[in-house]
């Protein structure tokens, strides 16, 4: 037997906060996790255009470096909160 469509309860104004702090707090990360690895991507770019290089060896190499950087960033700052 299924439940007729009830409306949540409202949230308090600290509840609401709360989920506020939470969302600027995971969408900061999230930020911050792609500027790194952009700028790891961008920085092996120009480096490789720099160098004119044939194969991209440190637009490659930066890149997972970058990866590895952002995921260290963000389990650190997870951690840490």
């Amino acid at each position: 037997m299924k439940k007729p469509f009830t409306k949540p309860k409202p949230l308090l104004p600290e509840e609401q906060e709360k989920q506020l702090r939470w969302y600027a707090r995971y969408s900061s990360l999230a930020f911050q996790m792609m500027a790194i690895i952009g700028l790891g991507v961008f920085g092996g770019v120009k480096l490789d255009q720099w160098l004119e290089l044939k194969f991209p060896v440190f637009t490659l190499i930066l890149s997972v470096v970058s990866v590895f950087a952002a995921i260290y960033t963000a389990v650190k700052d997870l951690i840490r909160k």
